[in-house]
């Protein structure tokens, strides 16, 4: 996902080509599945289920059966779509030729432009050491590009020494948001602690995707040699040998620590997870997200849909 890196219009263009068309007619009639509306008519009643919004309880049938039931809808079309975007200095880090900052603006623009195209709005709120204003929900192209070219303008990007705060971001959405919608956190979720009761408060409410953005690098250190790390948000460097297994042993130790932590917080949040690596390709992310909606919609749980399965090759290789 290299051409990320181009100008927001060539980016657009490209990805109008090589992905949004085909994404088109790989799910031409499917679309219902993948982002839902605002209820409107009564369709159904089935039991509660411990994810359920609990203003669809209906305490009638309820009291008869001694049992919680919930009230389903029939689903307007019409829907606002957001993107919560992290820009925070650990995003702007890519161990080859591709970032997880050049992989988010990828994957904003092929889903914004799908999304915009079927006649549903985007927005958005952008975060680098604080929040960056908000872009209010529109449906046109050229909105897709002003998100584009707002997520690489300078004064988004974070100062160095600045810690993230990604709860900032989530709490300023939940004032925000008012009506249901569908929220995609995208981030890498390096962040300071606090953000995961605020996520959960957002998927309560709204249909929440958290995609977490990923490298390969930050799970396992290659036996390059000595090699000077630098800290993307606070600028620490630290000189290692890398060629050292049991330095590699314990980077990748507290690596899984760290990824087992992350996963149980967004598990507990109730949000489906979608994660993105730097070298996934971009249809087949976007056909796993379509696959991750079709289930949701099937099974109503929360999903995780994990990066292509190098990952785990990878790990595995990489450990002495």
């Amino acid at each position: 996902m290299s051409e990320a890196a181009a100008p927001p219009d060539q980016l657009l263009r490209e990805l109008e080509w090589t992905v949004i068309r085909k994404l088109d007619g790989l799910l031409q009639g499917d679309y219902r599945t993948l982002w839902r509306g605002a209820g409107v008519d009564l369709a159904d009643l089935r039991e509660y289920q411990a994810h359920d919004d609990v203003r669809h309880i209906d305490w009638n049938v309820t009291a008869r059966l001694q049992q919680p039931y919930v009230r389903q809808f029939h689903e307007d079309r019409d829907m606002n779509a957001w993107f919560l975007l992290d820009l925070s200095g650990s995003v702007d880090f890519g161990s080859a030729d591709t970032t997880k900052l050049n992989v988010s603006a990828g994957f904003v623009a092929t889903l914004a432009r799908v999304i915009t195209r079927h006649g549903n709005r985007v927005g958005a709120l952008l975060y680098g050491s604080a929040v960056h204003g908000m872009m209010p929900p529109r449906a046109s192209r050229l909105h897709v590009l002003e998100l584009l070219q707002r997520m690489r303008a300078p004064q988004v990007k974070q100062p160095p020494g600045t810690a993230t705060v990604l709860a900032d971001l989530l709490q300023a959405a939940d004032g925000l948001i008012k009506r249901r919608g569908l929220i995609f956190v995208v981030s890498d979720f390096i962040s300071q602690p606090g953000w995961e009761d605020a996520l959960a408060r957002l998927a309560r409410r709204h249909d929440v995707v958290a995609v977490r953005l990923w490298d390969p690098l930050e799970m396992a250190l290659p036996d390059v040699g000595l090699m000077t790390l630098e800290d993307a948000e606070t600028g620490e460097q630290v000189f290692v040998d890398g060629s050292d297994p049991a330095f590699r042993e314990r980077y990748a130790a507290i690596a899984e620590e760290q990824e087992r932590v992350l996963m149980d917080s967004l598990a507990h949040s109730g949000a489906d997870v979608l994660e993105l690596a730097t070298d996934d390709d971009m249809l087949e992310t976007l056909m796993r997200f379509a696959d991750l909606r079709r289930q949701r919609a099937r099974l109503k749980v929360p999903l995780r849909f994990p990066a292509t399965p190098r990952r785990a090759a990878f790990i595995s290789e990489a450990a002495p």
